[in-house]
């Protein structure tokens, strides 16, 4: 979004002069001795440019295009190729890509007869006639004759939705304008070739699953959310599918995850696992092997998969081939891993992508571009932001994703080409919320009074889950509860929650400390935390592991035992929102980093007013003071107070409460749903697909590029993180583990 300059002020005169950002970078790095003790600017270090590969496409320069990708693309591209001069080519393009579409070998949309834009304009306004004969709500195969006009299936279910779409598609060839574009291409059938839409979500890292895997290490949010997305995309496309009239295709999802044989009770040595809520969804495990092609049993980290991802995309092509029968429509990629992994496969598939981000390292650890050597024996950041890097460039579907120039590792530098295409769809417009499956809100407060009582609030109260409320209390207050430490004593205060990964980003551990040191907090609320394991030698994970002695420690060090709840994060619900909502609580996020903040929208949508990171997605979610409220995870002190000053004004207005919850349902509803999400994905991707038809939208020079780049640096350092000795130690702990190849 917008241009980057970089600018040189001299402090003896002041004057101000602009630098390359090769020259940026090379400055930067000078600031940090590198392993080869390289100072100053060094002419022949790699720099990867990708801005050449895509100066002819469009690309987002305002702040209010965010958000409407799509519009800009279709008012962009529509603008050239529909204008007064080529308008005749642009219609006989549409002409083509309607013709080429075929399920199980038979035509859909048009059939051949159809050949010139002449004849289509022809026939459309002669089925018109015969259309507006019949009533909108018949059927569209009660209507005899639109065959013989050169119209397959595809165009709609009933005479009306097919009206509509004809005459969407005369305003193109006639009148074409941007919006008329979009409304057309969303309502076809265009994802598909199979006797199914076909469609890949990739996410390989952590216990992916259903049950029993919140909590372990690197498990968390991408689970809900995954599996949030697949219910709501399969729902979406089959909708479609139905309004286009096309019968006996279904939409067919499979999310694609590492198998781990050692699952410690877990479904995530299993092969195949169902998705509850879906008709044609399932998970589909592929395992880790090492060189020898052995299988891995234990869990790896997320920052010590690199070596085994290269081996794990071929087994997966092969497994995603055999279980649904052919190629994918459509692969997602999710996180650095899962991205790279599906960036290698759409290469090998030719298939059509898409990234989802969610989060990038580098913007979780400040200066992580040039400190990465620092942190490369634990994080191995060279492998991870060099597969940022190729999975980000700019010839994809991007979510989630804005990179400026930066140093890269090993003496590489990013200078331009990877930023927010214009195809992406901001979290401001497309991001995800639970309010479809559990998570709707509480309906009164007793520390303020009962709100209005509508017909969603008598239904929401109708649909608490109450029976749940002993094992809550339990969870929150009983001292003989073995998986928490604490113990809330005043149980009249109102709840002060979190529920996260207990990890260094998350930052459990400072909000913790930030209330421990701010006794006007700690007379108002308790604190209640669900994260991570309560026994450091009971995770794998080594920063958990870290982070779960910083915790007791500053449990000891501030006696925080009768005012704080630490529970052991293997629990999620919405009735535990809501039972918090009940006490007139609120839910604190204070991650140093958050891409989006999957945990504010589930506790807005059940009425907990929020304080939230000013980093990341939920500045973009919270209106501050009216929606909920921004803290600084930099200036914990000022977030105490904060949180202080909005319970002191709950207890003197008795309404200000149930304002900000009420504000924060309102907020949720009207931009956070799964529906708009699903909805904004598809057409998103029927609108690429379009104009990859039309343009030169998929840039092979691009993809050739960044072939080398992963053959020639990637393939480098990934060998070269296999001969360190954290590798070579997780080899040996994996060596008695290790199964057979079948």
């Amino acid at each position: 979004m917008g241009e980057w300059y970089y600018m040189r002020i001299s402090v003896d005169d002041m004057r101000v002069e602009e630098m390359t950002a090769a020259h940026y970078l090379a400055f930067k790095e000078k600031l940090v001795p590198m392993e080869t003790d390289r100072h100053g600017y060094d002419p022949f270090v790699l720099e990867l440019d990708l801005k050449p590969f895509s100066a002819h496409q469009p690309k987002i320069s305002l702040q209010s295009h965010i958000g409407n990708g799509v519009s800009f693309l279709n008012k962009t591209l529509s603008a050239k190729l529909f204008s007064p001069n080529a308008n005749a080519e642009g219609s006989q393009l549409m002409l083509d890509f309607l013709r080429e579409f075929k399920h199980n070998g038979e035509m859909l949309l048009l059939s051949k007869r159809v050949n010139s834009v002449q004849r289509l304009r022809h026939a459309l306004l002669r089925a018109d006639r015969l259309l507006e004969k019949h009533e909108d709500e018949e059927p569209i195969g009660a209507v005899a004759g639109i065959d013989e006009l050169g119209f397959l299936p595809g165009w709609g279910n009933t005479v009306g939705r097919v009206r509509e779409s004809f005459q969407l598609l005369l305003d193109i060839v006639q009148a074409p304008d941007a919006d008329t574009l979009e409304k057309f291409l969303g309502r076809l059938p265009l994802m598909f070739k199979a006797p199914a839409v076909q469609v890949v979500i990739l996410s390989p890292h952590g216990y992916f699953g259903q049950t029993n895997v919140l909590g372990m290490p690197d498990t968390g949010g991408q689970v809900v959310y995954i599996l949030d997305q697949v219910r709501a995309l399969e729902r979406e496309m089959q909708q479609r599918l139905e309004d286009a009239g096309l019968k006996n295709v279904c939409a067919d999802i499979v999310v694609l995850t590492r198998l781990i044989p050692d699952a410690h009770g877990t479904s995530c040595n299993e092969r195949l696992e169902p998705i509850s809520g879906c008709q044609n969804a399932r998970i589909l495990r592929v395992p880790f092997r090492d060189r020898e092609g052995r299988v891995l049993n234990k869990w790896v980290s997320r920052f010590d998969l690199w070596p085994y991802l290269e081996r794990f995309t071929i087994d997966a092509t092969k497994e995603i081939l055999a279980e649904m029968g052919g190629k994918p429509d459509f692969i997602i990629g999710n996180y650095s891993d899962g991205n790279l992994v599906a960036t290698l496969m759409s290469h090998r598939m030719n298939v059509t992508q898409c990234n989802i981000a969610h989060a990038l390292e580098k913007t979780k650890y400040e200066d992580a571009d040039i400190y990465w050597e620092r942190l490369e024996d634990k994080y191995h950041f060279s492998c991870q932001f060099t597969a940022d890097l190729i999975a980000s460039e700019p010839r994809r579907l991007h979510r989630h994703i804005h990179v400026p120039a930066h140093a890269a590792p090993s003496g590489c530098r990013r200078l331009r080409g990877t930023r927010r295409w214009l195809g992406s769809t901001s979290r401001t417009r497309a991001s995800p919320c639970r309010i479809c499956t559990a998570w709707w809100s509480s309906t009164s407060c007793p520390r303020g009074p009962t709100w209005t009582s509508t017909s969603r609030t008598r239904r929401q109260k109708e649909r608490r889950l109450t029976g749940l409320h002993k094992d809550i209390e339990e969870l929150l207050f009983d001292p003989d509860f073995k998986g928490a430490v604490g113990q809330l004593e005043d149980r009249s205060k109102p709840i002060l929650f979190s529920m996260a990964r207990l990890d260094k980003v998350k930052n459990l551990t400072g909000l913790a400390e930030w209330y421990a040191q701010n006794e006007r907090l700690r007379g108002l609320v308790n604190l209640v935390i669900v994260g991570g394991v309560i026994d450091p030698d009971a995770t794998m994970d080594r920063e958990e592991a870290d982070e779960c002695r910083k915790m007791h420690g500053i449990v000891e060090q501030y006696n925080m035992k009768p005012c704080f709840r630490w529970i052991k994060n293997r629990v999620r619900n919405g009735e535990l929102y809501r039972y918090i909502a009940d006490t007139g609580g609120a839910f604190a996020q204070p991650a140093l980093y958050e891409a989006f903040g999957l945990t504010v929208i589930e506790a807005m949508t059940c009425g907990l007013p929020t304080f939230a990171t000013n980093h990341g997605g939920p500045s973009e979610i919270i209106k501050h003071k009216k929606s909920g409220f921004h803290i600084d995870p930099y200036h914990g002190a000022e977030s105490a107070e904060l949180m202080a000053d909005f319970f002191e004004r709950c207890a003197r207005e008795s309404g200000y409460w149930n304002k900000i919850s009420e504000a924060s349902i309102e907020r949720i509803f009207s931009r956070y749903t799964w529906s708009i999400y699903a909805k904004r994905l598809v057409t998103l991707s029927h609108i690429y697909t379009f104009w990859k038809h039309a343009t030169s939208l998929e840039s092979r020079e691009t993809k050739r590029y960044l072939e080398m780049f992963y053959i020639l640096e990637m393939r480098r350092l990934v060998a070269k993180m296999a001969e360190d000795e954290s590798y070579q130690k997780q080899q040996q702990e994996q060596q008695g583990s290790h199964s057979a190849v079948p």
